[in-house]
């Protein structure tokens, strides 16, 4: 798959991690964009990212990457985690950055755009975004994670989130994590 990855200021840089941790460079061809405070987040929760080999960055403010073309045939764009900020701009479609300029790209190609929110509570106008973008054609997933599998890690507690991400593209789960044992007594 072609994907475009996406990280906002939202915090939980932890979902990114594992979601780049759980994606093979050689099997998938990864693109990567960070916010300005997004990367101010990754530095204080986890320190840096470890990126798949053979992963392409593109610079936030840059709008000559391809991702913000149409012509360019992504599989899906995921913004993980993505604050409430980055959904009322995707929402408004004002495309002043990389990011949002390539949501808007995904929204009017009709391509699948994930968005993995992670702000709690809402208030009624992020509420009206979120709405918006659904209707628009994105993919809202909340950064809930579950604990029926009993995670005894911060890792495996953000891969339940991870793994419906990863899910929602088709990917095959890890052999770590199968859904049917969650449930199993």
């Amino acid at each position: 798959m072609r994907l475009l990855i996406a990280g906002t200021g939202a915090s939980g840089s932890l979902y990114l991690q594992r979601f780049l941790h759980h994606l093979d460079g050689k099997s998938h061809e990864l693109h990567l964009i960070l916010s300005s405070y997004a990367k101010q987040v990754i530095h204080q929760e986890i320190g840096a990212l470890k990126i798949p080999e053979g992963t392409q960055f593109h610079q936030e403010k840059s709008m000559t990457a391809s991702c913000a073309s149409g012509s360019a045939l992504f599989d899906a764009m995921i913004v993980i985690p993505c604050s409430m900020g980055t959904v009322g701009r995707i929402a408004a479609g004002t495309s002043d950055s990389l990011i949002i300029r390539s949501a808007d790209v995904f929204l009017k190609e009709r391509r699948k755009l994930i968005l993995v929110v992670r702000e709690t509570p809402w208030n009624l106008i992020q509420a009206r975004n979120i709405v918006t973008v659904m209707e628009a054609g994105a993919s809202v997933l909340p950064a809930m994670p579950s604990f029926y599998s009993n995670p005894k890690t911060f890792e495996e507690l953000a891969d339940t989130v991870v793994f419906r991400v990863l899910d929602q593209l088709g990917i095959n789960l890890s052999e770590a994590y199968r859904w049917g044992d969650i449930y199993q007594e």
